[in-house]
């Protein structure tokens, strides 16, 4: 059975000639994503792969606020997990790893914040463009989680292993023009050009050989494939540690909007 993307309630599917448009659609939460949002993206990933009139993906966040702010945090507090999922997994780790398989350009279209997981998402994008007021880093340690997989290793090679290990530790947020000057994002336009400026990008190598894309693609990702065994076993270690005193100390602060105090849960050194 073809899958539907009018059954989506958080995300956006939108196929423009030779390109598709796949916009996270929670804006009210700042474009985090639950269970849920993770499947309809692989859904929507996974269709853009197997539709052969399609040679190129544009991601991106709905409104003008937020990319993506990463897992849905509030809910976590509220539930202990993501919500419910149609395998009964939340499938996080297989997205970022669909994002790079995909054999066709990725391009994120950075339309506001791009913070912790969804900061994750554009640096797993083959190039990314941002808005003028877009603003980029990670909150992991912040809110109790981390990225021990893609989310950190690759992005040490896009920015280079000091500037990584900063974004990491400090949890700061860089403008849009410092991130194109560290080459963290390929090209920077007015918000209102944003989309105009993605899909212009899209077009423009989708007139490219998709045989010559496809295999230049798996060739850049050949020298990082190994990190996917980084991703798994940090996905396993991510789960138990959200479940323990100081991951759930993250999760609570940040829901009551008070500063952790993740020292005296501290169980090892």
């Amino acid at each position: 059975m073809a899958w539907d993307p009018s059954n989506c309630t958080d995300i956006r599917y939108e196929p423009d000639g030779p390109v598709a448009v796949i916009t996270i659609d929670r804006p009210e939460r700042y474009n985090a994503f639950r269970g849920r949002t993770v499947d309809e993206l692989v859904a929507a990933f996974r269709a853009a792969w197997a539709d052969r009139s399609i040679q190129a993906v544009i991601l991106t966040g709905a409104g003008d606020k937020a990319f993506c702010t990463g897992g849905d945090v509030k809910q976590r507090a509220e539930t202990g997990d993501y919500g419910p999922t149609e395998s009964g997994m939340f499938e996080i780790g297989y997205l970022h790893k669909l994002i790079r398989d995909v054999p066709k350009p990725v391009i994120a279209a950075v339309n506001g914040l791009a913070v912790g997981g969804g900061h994750v998402l554009h640096v797993l994008c083959d190039v990314s463009i941002a808005a003028e007021h877009a603003r980029f880093g990670q909150a992991g340690p912040r809110v109790g989680s981390f990225d021990a997989g893609f989310g950190s290793a690759y992005l040490a090679r896009v920015v280079g292993e000091k500037k990584a290990r900063e974004m990491w530790y400090w949890c700061r947020l860089y403008d849009a023009a410092q991130a194109e000057r560290m080459g963290l994002v390929n090209a920077v336009v007015p918000g209102e050009r944003l989309l105009d400026e993605a899909k212009a990008w899209a077009f423009e190598v989708a007139e490219k050989s998709p045989t010559a894309i496809r295999f230049l693609k798996q060739s850049f990702n050949a020298d990082t494939d190994h990190q996917a065994g980084l991703s798994n076993l940090a996905m396993s270690a991510l789960d138990l540690f959200t479940a323990s005193p100081e991951g759930l100390e993250g999760a609570a602060a940040f829901a009551e909007k008070r500063k952790p105090d993740f020292a005296r849960h501290v169980v090892g050194h």
